[in-house]
Protein backbone atom coordinates (compact mmCIF):
# COMPACT_ATOMS: atom_id res chain seq x y z
CA UNK A 1 0.00 0.00 0.00
CA UNK A 2 1.16 3.51 -0.74
CA UNK A 3 0.96 6.36 1.73
CA UNK A 4 -1.95 8.77 2.11
CA UNK A 5 -1.33 11.66 -0.28
CA UNK A 6 -4.35 13.77 0.41
CA UNK A 7 -3.20 15.73 3.44
CA UNK A 8 0.49 15.79 2.69
CA UNK A 9 2.86 18.19 1.05
CA UNK A 10 6.02 17.00 -0.70
CA UNK A 11 9.36 16.27 0.90
CA UNK A 12 8.30 16.61 4.52
CA UNK A 13 7.06 20.16 3.96
CA UNK A 14 4.61 19.82 6.85
CA UNK A 15 7.63 19.91 9.14
CA UNK A 16 9.13 22.98 7.50
CA UNK A 17 10.61 21.47 4.34
CA UNK A 18 13.97 20.00 3.51
CA UNK A 19 17.19 21.90 4.01
CA UNK A 20 17.31 24.83 1.60
CA UNK A 21 13.58 24.60 0.83
CA UNK A 22 12.15 26.70 3.65
CA UNK A 23 11.27 30.38 3.88
CA UNK A 24 12.37 31.45 0.39
CA UNK A 25 10.20 28.79 -1.24
CA UNK A 26 7.20 29.62 0.92
CA UNK A 27 7.52 33.29 0.03
CA UNK A 28 7.79 32.40 -3.64
CA UNK A 29 4.74 30.15 -3.34
CA UNK A 30 2.66 32.92 -1.79
CA UNK A 31 3.76 35.37 -4.46
CA UNK A 32 2.41 33.15 -7.26
CA UNK A 33 3.68 33.11 -10.85
CA UNK A 34 4.82 36.46 -12.24
CA UNK A 35 2.53 38.16 -14.71
CA UNK A 36 5.47 38.96 -17.00
CA UNK A 37 9.21 38.67 -17.28
CA UNK A 38 10.41 41.20 -14.74
CA UNK A 39 13.93 42.49 -14.77
CA UNK A 40 14.99 40.74 -11.59
CA UNK A 41 13.43 37.49 -12.72
CA UNK A 42 15.13 37.70 -16.08
CA UNK A 43 18.45 38.20 -14.36
CA UNK A 44 17.91 35.10 -12.25
CA UNK A 45 16.83 33.20 -15.33
CA UNK A 46 20.09 34.00 -17.09
CA UNK A 47 22.50 32.72 -14.47
CA UNK A 48 24.84 30.30 -16.11
CA UNK A 49 24.57 27.17 -13.97
CA UNK A 50 23.55 25.67 -10.69
CA UNK A 51 25.57 26.64 -7.67
CA UNK A 52 28.04 23.99 -6.55
CA UNK A 53 25.98 23.29 -3.42
CA UNK A 54 22.79 22.68 -5.40
CA UNK A 55 24.67 20.56 -7.94
CA UNK A 56 26.36 18.49 -5.22
CA UNK A 57 23.07 17.99 -3.42
CA UNK A 58 21.53 16.78 -6.67
CA UNK A 59 24.24 14.19 -7.25
CA UNK A 60 23.93 13.05 -3.63
CA UNK A 61 20.25 12.50 -4.30
CA UNK A 62 21.03 10.41 -7.38
CA UNK A 63 23.53 8.26 -5.48
CA UNK A 64 21.20 7.97 -2.47
CA UNK A 65 18.34 6.85 -4.67
CA UNK A 66 20.54 4.20 -6.21
CA UNK A 67 21.49 2.63 -2.88
CA UNK A 68 18.27 3.05 -0.93
CA UNK A 69 15.38 2.94 -3.43
CA UNK A 70 14.70 -0.75 -2.93
CA UNK A 71 14.52 -0.32 0.85
CA UNK A 72 12.30 2.77 0.56
CA UNK A 73 9.90 0.98 -1.79
CA UNK A 74 9.88 -2.35 0.07
CA UNK A 75 6.29 -1.75 1.23
CA UNK A 76 4.97 -1.79 -2.35
CA UNK A 77 3.50 -4.84 -4.02
CA UNK A 78 5.12 -5.93 -7.27
CA UNK A 79 3.24 -5.67 -9.53
CA UNK A 80 1.26 -2.78 -8.10
CA UNK A 81 -2.39 -3.66 -7.53
CA UNK A 82 -4.59 -1.56 -9.81
CA UNK A 83 -8.30 -0.76 -9.51
CA UNK A 84 -10.67 -1.90 -12.29
CA UNK A 85 -10.22 0.49 -15.22
CA UNK A 86 -13.17 -0.42 -17.44
CA UNK A 87 -14.27 2.64 -19.40
CA UNK A 88 -11.01 4.53 -18.78
CA UNK A 89 -9.12 5.68 -21.89
CA UNK A 90 -5.35 5.94 -21.54
CA UNK A 91 -2.70 7.02 -24.05
CA UNK A 92 0.81 5.76 -23.29
CA UNK A 93 3.77 6.96 -25.35
CA UNK A 94 6.78 4.69 -25.80
CA UNK A 95 4.73 1.61 -24.90
CA UNK A 96 6.83 -1.05 -26.65
CA UNK A 97 9.85 -1.31 -24.35
CA UNK A 98 11.11 -0.81 -20.82
CA UNK A 99 8.91 0.92 -18.27
CA UNK A 100 6.38 1.95 -20.92
CA UNK A 101 5.77 -1.66 -21.94
CA UNK A 102 5.03 -2.62 -18.32
CA UNK A 103 2.77 0.40 -17.83
CA UNK A 104 0.81 -0.46 -20.98
CA UNK A 105 0.50 -4.16 -20.22
CA UNK A 106 -0.78 -3.66 -16.69
CA UNK A 107 -3.27 -0.95 -17.67
CA UNK A 108 -4.67 -3.14 -20.43
CA UNK A 109 -4.98 -6.13 -18.12
CA UNK A 110 -6.85 -3.92 -15.62
CA UNK A 111 -9.48 -3.26 -18.29
CA UNK A 112 -8.47 0.16 -19.61
CA UNK A 113 -8.96 1.22 -23.19
CA UNK A 114 -5.26 1.47 -23.97
CA UNK A 115 -3.84 3.48 -26.85
CA UNK A 116 -0.23 2.58 -27.58
CA UNK A 117 1.28 5.72 -29.12
CA UNK A 118 4.45 4.35 -30.66
CA UNK A 119 7.06 4.83 -33.32
CA UNK A 120 6.96 1.16 -34.42
CA UNK A 121 3.34 -0.02 -34.77
CA UNK A 122 4.38 -3.51 -35.91
CA UNK A 123 6.16 -4.16 -32.62
CA UNK A 124 3.12 -2.93 -30.70
CA UNK A 125 0.80 -5.30 -32.59
CA UNK A 126 3.14 -8.21 -31.81
CA UNK A 127 3.04 -7.32 -28.13
CA UNK A 128 -0.75 -7.15 -28.14
CA UNK A 129 -0.93 -10.63 -29.65
CA UNK A 130 1.48 -11.93 -27.01
CA UNK A 131 -0.49 -10.37 -24.15
CA UNK A 132 -3.76 -11.70 -25.55
CA UNK A 133 -2.30 -15.21 -25.79
CA UNK A 134 -1.30 -14.97 -22.14
CA UNK A 135 -4.89 -14.24 -21.09
CA UNK A 136 -6.94 -17.17 -19.86
CA UNK A 137 -9.74 -18.49 -22.02
CA UNK A 138 -12.39 -16.91 -19.78
CA UNK A 139 -10.79 -13.47 -19.85
CA UNK A 140 -12.24 -10.67 -21.90
CA UNK A 141 -10.21 -9.56 -24.94
CA UNK A 142 -7.84 -6.71 -24.21
CA UNK A 143 -9.11 -3.32 -25.35
CA UNK A 144 -5.99 -1.99 -27.08
CA UNK A 145 -5.33 0.03 -30.20
CA UNK A 146 -2.14 1.27 -31.80
CA UNK A 147 -1.51 4.75 -33.16
CA UNK A 148 1.70 5.94 -34.73
CA UNK A 149 3.57 8.73 -32.96
CA UNK A 150 7.18 9.81 -33.43
CA UNK A 151 8.34 12.36 -30.87
CA UNK A 152 11.36 13.21 -32.99
CA UNK A 153 8.87 15.04 -35.25
CA UNK A 154 6.59 17.77 -33.92
CA UNK A 155 4.50 17.41 -37.08
CA UNK A 156 3.85 13.79 -36.04
CA UNK A 157 2.78 14.96 -32.58
CA UNK A 158 0.34 17.54 -33.98
CA UNK A 159 -1.15 15.03 -36.44
CA UNK A 160 -1.61 12.47 -33.68
CA UNK A 161 -3.46 15.00 -31.51
CA UNK A 162 -5.63 16.12 -34.44
CA UNK A 163 -6.60 12.51 -35.16
CA UNK A 164 -7.51 11.77 -31.56
CA UNK A 165 -9.40 15.04 -30.98
CA UNK A 166 -11.42 14.47 -34.14
CA UNK A 167 -13.08 11.49 -32.45
CA UNK A 168 -14.72 13.87 -29.95
CA UNK A 169 -14.31 11.20 -27.28
CA UNK A 170 -12.99 11.67 -23.74
CA UNK A 171 -9.40 11.00 -22.74
CA UNK A 172 -8.91 10.20 -19.08
CA UNK A 173 -5.15 9.72 -18.77
CA UNK A 174 -2.18 10.79 -20.91
CA UNK A 175 1.09 9.15 -19.87
CA UNK A 176 4.11 10.86 -21.41
CA UNK A 177 6.53 7.99 -20.89
CA UNK A 178 8.69 7.95 -24.01
CA UNK A 179 12.12 9.53 -23.70
CA UNK A 180 15.73 9.21 -24.77
CA UNK A 181 19.14 9.30 -23.10
CA UNK A 182 21.79 9.07 -25.84
CA UNK A 183 24.64 8.09 -23.57
CA UNK A 184 28.09 9.21 -24.62
CA UNK A 185 27.01 10.27 -28.11
CA UNK A 186 27.65 13.65 -29.76
CA UNK A 187 25.01 16.35 -29.72
CA UNK A 188 22.31 15.78 -32.33
CA UNK A 189 19.42 17.87 -33.57
CA UNK A 190 16.03 16.93 -34.96
CA UNK A 191 14.65 18.10 -38.29
CA UNK A 192 12.71 20.67 -36.28
CA UNK A 193 16.03 22.21 -35.26
CA UNK A 194 16.03 21.20 -31.59
CA UNK A 195 18.52 19.22 -29.53
CA UNK A 196 17.20 15.66 -29.33
CA UNK A 197 16.88 15.38 -25.55
CA UNK A 198 14.98 18.64 -25.19
CA UNK A 199 12.59 17.75 -28.02
CA UNK A 200 11.83 14.12 -27.16
CA UNK A 201 11.82 14.48 -23.36
CA UNK A 202 10.18 17.90 -23.06
CA UNK A 203 8.97 19.75 -26.16
CA UNK A 204 7.08 16.88 -27.82
CA UNK A 205 5.31 15.76 -24.61
CA UNK A 206 4.45 19.41 -23.87
CA UNK A 207 2.92 19.87 -27.33
CA UNK A 208 1.02 16.58 -27.05
CA UNK A 209 -0.44 17.52 -23.65
CA UNK A 210 -1.44 20.99 -24.82
CA UNK A 211 -3.12 19.82 -28.01
CA UNK A 212 -4.97 16.97 -26.26
CA UNK A 213 -6.48 19.33 -23.68
CA UNK A 214 -9.92 19.34 -25.39
CA UNK A 215 -10.11 15.56 -25.06
CA UNK A 216 -8.74 15.62 -21.51
CA UNK A 217 -11.38 18.17 -20.52
CA UNK A 218 -14.06 15.88 -21.99
CA UNK A 219 -12.65 13.12 -19.79
CA UNK A 220 -12.58 15.27 -16.65
CA UNK A 221 -11.44 14.45 -14.04
CA UNK A 222 -8.39 13.49 -16.07
CA UNK A 223 -4.63 13.33 -15.61
CA UNK A 224 -1.41 14.11 -17.44
CA UNK A 225 1.42 11.97 -16.09
CA UNK A 226 4.97 12.90 -17.09
CA UNK A 227 7.57 10.22 -16.39
CA UNK A 228 10.47 12.22 -15.02
CA UNK A 229 13.76 11.37 -13.28
CA UNK A 230 15.86 12.11 -10.20
CA UNK A 231 18.36 13.43 -12.76
CA UNK A 232 16.32 16.64 -12.96
CA UNK A 233 18.04 17.62 -9.69
CA UNK A 234 21.37 18.14 -11.47
CA UNK A 235 19.85 20.04 -14.38
CA UNK A 236 19.65 23.74 -15.11
CA UNK A 237 17.55 25.33 -17.82
CA UNK A 238 18.51 28.55 -19.57
CA UNK A 239 15.37 29.51 -21.47
CA UNK A 240 17.49 31.34 -24.04
CA UNK A 241 19.74 28.32 -24.60
CA UNK A 242 17.42 25.31 -24.54
CA UNK A 243 19.45 23.72 -27.35
CA UNK A 244 22.72 24.01 -25.41
CA UNK A 245 24.44 25.73 -28.32
CA UNK A 246 25.66 28.96 -26.71
CA UNK A 247 29.03 27.47 -25.77
CA UNK A 248 28.64 28.33 -22.07
CA UNK A 249 28.96 24.65 -21.20
CA UNK A 250 30.57 21.74 -23.00
CA UNK A 251 27.81 19.45 -24.19
CA UNK A 252 27.46 16.13 -22.37
CA UNK A 253 24.64 13.69 -22.88
CA UNK A 254 23.84 13.64 -19.15
CA UNK A 255 23.60 17.45 -19.25
CA UNK A 256 21.15 17.35 -22.16
CA UNK A 257 19.09 14.69 -20.40
CA UNK A 258 18.98 16.29 -16.94
CA UNK A 259 18.20 19.73 -18.39
CA UNK A 260 15.31 18.30 -20.42
CA UNK A 261 13.85 16.61 -17.34
CA UNK A 262 14.08 19.81 -15.30
CA UNK A 263 12.43 21.74 -18.14
CA UNK A 264 9.59 19.24 -18.01
CA UNK A 265 9.04 19.82 -14.27
CA UNK A 266 9.16 23.60 -14.71
CA UNK A 267 6.72 23.62 -17.62
CA UNK A 268 4.40 21.19 -15.80
CA UNK A 269 4.39 23.43 -12.74
CA UNK A 270 3.20 26.51 -14.63
CA UNK A 271 0.75 24.33 -16.60
CA UNK A 272 -0.63 23.02 -13.29
CA UNK A 273 -1.02 26.52 -11.83
CA UNK A 274 -2.77 27.92 -14.91
CA UNK A 275 -5.38 25.21 -15.41
CA UNK A 276 -8.53 26.26 -13.54
CA UNK A 277 -9.89 23.76 -11.03
CA UNK A 278 -13.18 23.48 -12.92
CA UNK A 279 -11.33 22.08 -15.98
CA UNK A 280 -10.55 18.98 -13.92
CA UNK A 281 -7.19 18.21 -15.54
CA UNK A 282 -4.44 17.27 -13.09
CA UNK A 283 -0.70 17.19 -13.83
CA UNK A 284 1.79 14.90 -12.10
CA UNK A 285 5.49 14.17 -12.59
CA UNK A 286 6.42 10.64 -11.53
CA UNK A 287 9.92 9.35 -10.82
CA UNK A 288 10.38 5.63 -11.60
CA UNK A 289 13.63 5.25 -9.68
CA UNK A 290 16.83 3.91 -11.18
CA UNK A 291 15.74 1.13 -13.49
CA UNK A 292 17.83 -1.57 -15.12
CA UNK A 293 18.65 -0.33 -18.64
CA UNK A 294 21.77 0.13 -20.73
CA UNK A 295 22.06 3.86 -20.05
CA UNK A 296 24.59 3.80 -17.21
CA UNK A 297 27.89 4.50 -18.95
CA UNK A 298 27.76 8.29 -18.55
CA UNK A 299 26.87 8.26 -14.86
CA UNK A 300 29.35 8.59 -11.95
CA UNK A 301 31.76 5.69 -11.63
CA UNK A 302 30.18 4.48 -8.40
CA UNK A 303 26.82 4.11 -10.19
CA UNK A 304 28.40 2.46 -13.21
CA UNK A 305 29.98 -0.10 -10.90
CA UNK A 306 26.63 -0.62 -9.24
CA UNK A 307 24.90 -1.31 -12.55
CA UNK A 308 27.51 -3.94 -13.36
CA UNK A 309 28.11 -5.61 -10.03
CA UNK A 310 25.23 -4.80 -7.65
CA UNK A 311 22.00 -5.50 -9.57
CA UNK A 312 20.11 -5.89 -6.30
CA UNK A 313 19.84 -2.11 -5.96
CA UNK A 314 18.32 -1.49 -9.38
CA UNK A 315 14.63 -1.80 -10.21
CA UNK A 316 13.42 -3.96 -13.07
CA UNK A 317 10.89 -2.34 -15.44
CA UNK A 318 7.91 -3.74 -13.57
CA UNK A 319 9.15 -2.18 -10.33
CA UNK A 320 9.96 1.03 -12.18
CA UNK A 321 6.39 1.25 -13.51
CA UNK A 322 4.76 1.44 -10.08
CA UNK A 323 4.99 5.18 -9.40
CA UNK A 324 3.52 6.06 -12.79
CA UNK A 325 0.72 3.52 -12.47
CA UNK A 326 -0.04 4.88 -9.01
CA UNK A 327 -0.09 8.47 -10.31
CA UNK A 328 -2.36 7.43 -13.17
CA UNK A 329 -4.91 5.39 -11.21
CA UNK A 330 -4.96 6.13 -7.48
CA UNK A 331 -8.12 8.01 -6.41
CA UNK A 332 -6.16 10.24 -4.01
CA UNK A 333 -4.15 11.93 -6.75
CA UNK A 334 -6.67 14.53 -8.01
CA UNK A 335 -7.41 15.74 -4.49
CA UNK A 336 -3.69 15.92 -3.75
CA UNK A 337 -3.11 18.04 -6.87
CA UNK A 338 -5.91 20.39 -5.88
CA UNK A 339 -4.52 20.68 -2.35
CA UNK A 340 -1.15 21.80 -3.71
CA UNK A 341 -2.86 24.28 -6.01
CA UNK A 342 -5.00 25.73 -3.23
CA UNK A 343 -1.89 26.21 -1.07
CA UNK A 344 -0.11 27.86 -4.02
CA UNK A 345 2.70 25.32 -3.88
CA UNK A 346 5.17 26.39 -6.59
CA UNK A 347 5.70 22.94 -8.16
CA UNK A 348 3.23 20.49 -9.63
CA UNK A 349 2.55 17.22 -7.82
CA UNK A 350 5.56 14.89 -7.91
CA UNK A 351 5.30 11.19 -7.00
CA UNK A 352 8.45 9.31 -6.04
CA UNK A 353 9.42 5.74 -6.91
CA UNK A 354 7.93 4.63 -3.54
CA UNK A 355 4.51 6.07 -4.49
CA UNK A 356 4.80 8.86 -1.92
CA UNK A 357 5.05 12.63 -2.50
CA UNK A 358 8.49 13.93 -3.36
CA UNK A 359 9.94 17.41 -3.46
CA UNK A 360 11.44 18.58 -6.73
CA UNK A 361 14.84 20.24 -6.78
CA UNK A 362 15.44 23.72 -5.42
CA UNK A 363 15.87 25.02 -8.96
CA UNK A 364 12.46 23.59 -9.88
CA UNK A 365 10.92 25.93 -7.29
CA UNK A 366 12.22 29.03 -9.07
CA UNK A 367 8.98 30.49 -10.41
CA UNK A 368 10.71 33.19 -12.46
CA UNK A 369 12.72 30.73 -14.50
CA UNK A 370 9.75 28.37 -14.71
CA UNK A 371 7.73 31.19 -16.27
CA UNK A 372 10.53 31.80 -18.78
CA UNK A 373 10.62 28.09 -19.65
CA UNK A 374 6.82 28.10 -20.10
CA UNK A 375 6.93 31.05 -22.49
CA UNK A 376 9.92 29.77 -24.46
CA UNK A 377 8.45 26.27 -24.73
CA UNK A 378 5.21 27.59 -26.22
CA UNK A 379 7.25 29.53 -28.75
CA UNK A 380 9.35 26.47 -29.65
CA UNK A 381 6.36 24.15 -30.09
CA UNK A 382 4.58 26.66 -32.30
CA UNK A 383 1.70 27.71 -30.04
CA UNK A 384 0.60 31.26 -29.22
CA UNK A 385 1.09 32.58 -25.70
CA UNK A 386 -2.66 32.40 -25.01
CA UNK A 387 -3.05 28.83 -26.32
CA UNK A 388 -3.93 27.34 -22.94
CA UNK A 389 -6.70 29.82 -22.27
CA UNK A 390 -8.18 29.36 -25.75
CA UNK A 391 -8.08 25.56 -25.57
CA UNK A 392 -9.81 25.59 -22.17
CA UNK A 393 -12.54 27.82 -23.61
CA UNK A 394 -12.97 25.47 -26.57
CA UNK A 395 -11.63 27.96 -29.09
CA UNK A 396 -9.48 26.87 -32.07
CA UNK A 397 -5.73 27.37 -31.78
CA UNK A 398 -3.36 27.52 -34.72
CA UNK A 399 -0.25 25.37 -34.25
CA UNK A 400 2.80 25.84 -36.44
CA UNK A 401 3.13 22.06 -36.75
CA UNK A 402 0.79 19.53 -38.33
CA UNK A 403 -1.76 20.01 -41.08
CA UNK A 404 -4.85 21.18 -39.22
CA UNK A 405 -5.97 23.49 -36.44
CA UNK A 406 -6.07 22.10 -32.92
CA UNK A 407 -9.65 22.38 -31.65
Amino acid sequence: MAGDLRHRRPGGADAGGEEGDGGAEEAAAKAGPPSGVEEAGAERGRKEALGWLEWSRGWMGVVGEFFFQRIAASHLANPLELPPLDGVSVIVTGATSGIGLEIARQLAQAGAHLVMAVRRPKVAHELIQKWQNEQTEVSMPLNIEVMELDLISLDSVARFADTWNARMTPLHVLINNAGIFTIGEPQRFTKDGYEEHIQVNHLAPALLAMLLLPSLIRGSPSRIINVNSVMHTIGFVDAEDMNLTSGKHKYKSWLGYSNSKLAQVKFSSIFHKRIPAEAGVHIVCSSPGIVHTNVARDLPKILVAGYRFIPYFIFDPQEGSRSTLFAATDPQVPEYCETLKSEDWPVCACINYDCNPMNASEEAHNLETSQLVWEKTLEMIGLPSDALEKLIEGEPVQCRYGQQKAE
